[in-house]
């Protein structure tokens, strides 16, 4: 039976070339391995870099979860040398991530205005961001997941700025970059191109293999990077999986280190979730993140401040412990 409702025509879109986009964010924000624009102290802080160096050392998993954010805050550059140093097994990221990563490596900039291009109807609709669907496509076609398919695309090609990409250095080292997305979330699944039966089978593989990496999380690390929904969520059912086959070996999955770091203001006391007629309740890093994953062995850590202070600050401790 056909169906009674009609589909939106993609085909009528008018997409203009980034050339004509005002960018908010371009290289000159990018920070260099080193460089800390602001000063940060916590007290947890170093408990979480020895809880990550003690993973390295025994061979554990550290997953990050990152929202976009990190990445239009001019981090690329630190969680690349993250990768590369070996210091993360996988990192974790929503859709927005890989359009911006794919936008900075190709022309240096990335972030348009909301309000600026939402009045006139042309938010998202900019020519050469679409590619990135042709990416991922052409990648599920050759069996690849989402993250992977766009560091091989970007390592192999002639972009200009492809040393600021996460997925290329990720690609390159074999470490895995994983994309999870959800329909109708992203600027690219506007354009005339998407596929969504590929960009889900491929983002499918890639939540496969973050599950197939949180197995080895037991003596491990979880990191969640500004993201509120994304992560936690994927995390979630990851572990879920993950310790549903290790109880089947005699197993577990419950020593291990959890951190969130984000702005918003939480309680002092992180060792039980906030009341339901609380916001906080509702704040999914707190307590699933926080509290939930870990609450059978595990410690979690909240530390609040500007990712442009503690992600230099804890990569500073992690020189300090793992350089040697």
């Amino acid at each position: 039976m056909p169906s009674k409702f009609t589909p939106f025509d993609r085909s009528a879109l008018r997409l203009l070339p980034l050339a004509e986009r005002r960018h908010d964010m371009d290289l000159s924000k990018v920070l260099a391995v080193g460089e800390q624009p602001m000063a940060f102290a916590h007290p947890a802080l170093a408990q979480v870099a020895d809880a990550i160096a003690a993973a390295r050392r025994s061979g554990a998993a550290v997953v990050l979860l990152m929202g976009a954010h990190v990445i239009k805050q001019g981090l690329s550059r630190y969680v690349i040398d993250l990768v590369r140093r070996g210091w993360v097994s996988a990192v974790a990221m929503n859709g927005a991530c890989a359009i911006h990563d794919y936008e900075l490596a190709r022309i240096g900039a990335t972030t348009e205005s909301v309000a600026r291009y939402i009045a006139e109807g042309q938010f998202g609709l900019w020519t050469e961001s679409g590619g990135l669907n042709d990416v991922v496509r052409a990648g599920h076609a050759d069996g690849l997941g989402f993250g992977e398919a766009l560091g091989r695309h970007i390592d192999a090609s002639d972009f200009p700025h492809k040393d600021v990409s996460i997925f290329a250095a990720a690609y390159a080292c074999g470490v895995p970059a994983t994309v999870h997305i959800g329909i109708g979330y992203d600027i690219v699944h506007e354009h005339p191109n998407f596929d969504a039966a590929a960009a889900g089978a491929a983002s499918y593989r890639d939540f496969l293999v973050l599950a197939r990496v949180i197995q080895n999380l037991e003596g491990g690390a979880v990191l969640c990077y500004g993201t509120a929904v994304m992560g936690p969520e994927v995390y979630l059912k990851a572990l879920s999986m993950a310790r549903n086959v290790a109880r089947q070996r005699g197993e577990a999955i419950r020593h291990f280190t959890s951190a969130v770091f984000d702005l918003i203001d939480l309680p002092d006391t992180l060792d039980r979730e906030a009341p339901k007629d609380t916001p906080a309740y509702y704040y999914r890093p707190y307590k699933t993140v926080l509290v939930r994953t870990v609450r059978d062995g595990g410690r979690g850590h909240y530390i609040r401040g500007d990712h442009r202070a503690t992600m230099p600050a804890l990569h500073r401790l992690l020189v300090e412990r793992l350089a040697k």
